[in-house]
């Protein structure tokens, strides 16, 4: 059999595609902010995880050019010979600072981070316990480890204690996601940090999605439920909320040290060191994280607001408490016929297919940000909801929007 002959089947997604369903590796041309022009077209913006719109502020801009003048376009070598350069450990230093840690690590991207710390944490003597929803890159992370690999339901803490129990004596390292990505969902970390200090259990918490979104001061999941002291290793990417590239690894100096050093940590070892404009990037998002508070509590109201107004018209959000606001609609060709509804309509929204939701429940994914004004949020409900009684997503219950989108988000 040839390896090659799988290439030859064509997959039923690039079917639809064919049929002029182009929902994937579209063409941004422009910075996105609360519209971007895609393939021509000026759009809202509603498939970007720019959380706060600091993709175009100028602090963040003028960081990032003025360290590409410096250092040019790229460091040529690894972080471990010759890649570190000063600005690498002044944003590591000043990661650690925001997220009151002793140190951090910065890894390439986000996906490496996640690989990386969970392969170097855990050997093969022990047992790596993740969530059924755990994204890709934890799950790869535990592959690459050796350790055995045990998984809990969804967010049901009981189940990870009786994992954990059946662990024994082993070395057990629970890896959960703060906010989960397809579903917006938080995790109840209060329980999972309960079911691990019980049984021993090292926790290492994915914050993508939560850090500079939840918590007062935008620390993220563990310090929207002050758990910050209970968990072990936080990692984060720098391509969300604070908008650049790269990933990271917060911890105790001891912890910090290890994932630098060690070469089981192949991710970071190995790998070419991100550009100095991407780090001075992230030291200015920070600044601006820390500066403009207004900017998160604005998202905070518009995520309440907008999953108020969906719900209230009829359509499933799931459990979503974030600006990530899924949509489930339910069958593929439903479901894409929906995303080139409201592409026609200039809205840029993505689409979730199985397996990264059970069949037969595909979704449009939005994602807010606060870079949205009020002519955005009005024109994207009362589009919703014109297009979701068209299709049968919902049912039709005209002025619904209208009263909605009177009310300011804040």
């Amino acid at each position: 059999m040839d390896v090659f002959e799988k290439c030859a089947r064509l997959h039923p997604v690039m079917e639809l595609m064919d049929a002029g369903f182009n929902v994937y590796f579209r063409e941004v041309q422009s910075a996105q902010g609360a519209e971007a022009v895609v393939e021509g077209r000026t759009m809202i913006m509603l498939g970007s995880n720019n959380y706060l719109g600091l993709s175009e502020h100028p602090h963040v801009k003028a960081s990032a050019i003025a360290a590409l003048e410096k250092y040019g376009s790229g460091t040529a070598g690894s972080r471990v010979l010759n890649g570190t350069l000063d600005v690498h450990r002044q944003a590591e230093a000043r990661i650690a600072r925001f997220l009151r840690r002793d140190d951090s690590v910065f890894f390439t991207s986000g996906y490496m981070a996640n690989v990386g710390v969970v392969s170097a944490l855990a050997g093969r003597n022990d047992v790596v316990v993740l969530d059924r929803h755990a994204h890709a890159s934890i799950v790869d992370g535990a592959r690459l480890s050796l350790a055995e690999v045990r998984r809990f339901r969804h967010d049901d803490a009981r189940d990870l204690d009786r994992v954990l129990e059946a662990c024994g004596d082993a070395g057990k390292l629970v890896v959960v996601d703060g906010v989960y990505s397809m579903e917006g969902e938080i995790a109840d970390l209060p329980r999972i940090v309960e079911a691990c200090r019980k049984h021993g259990a090292r926790l290492v918490l994915d914050d993508a999605h939560g850090l500079g979104v939840l918590g007062r001061d935008g620390r993220g999941t563990a310090e929207h439920f002050g758990l910050e002291e209970e968990v072990d290793v936080v990692v984060g990417t720098t391509s969300k909320a604070l908008p650049s590239v790269g990933g990271f690894a917060a911890a105790d100096q001891e912890v910090a040290d290890y994932l630098r050093y060690s070469t089981t940590n192949r991710p970071f070892v190995f790998a070419a060191s991100p550009p100095a404009a991407s780090m001075a990037a992230v030291v200015a998002a920070l600044d601006v994280v820390e500066r403009e508070p207004a900017l998160r509590r604005q998202l905070q109201d518009l995520t309440r607001r907008v999953l108020h107004a969906l719900r209230r018209m009829g359509f499933d959000t799931g459990r979503s408490q974030t600006p990530i606001v899924p949509i489930t609609v339910g069958s593929m060709e439903l479901t894409f016929a929906m995303w080139k509804a409201l592409s026609e309509e200039g809205i840029f929204v993505n689409v979730v297919l199985p397996p990264a939701v059970p069949a037969g429940s595909c979704a449009i994914r939005m994602t807010l940000t606060a870079a949205l004004a009020e002519e955005h949020v009005e024109r994207v409900l009362d589009t919703l909801e014109r297009l979701g009684a068209r299709l049968g997503v919902i049912p039709g219950r005209p002025g619904l929007a209208g009263e909605e989108v009177g009310r300011k988000a804040g």
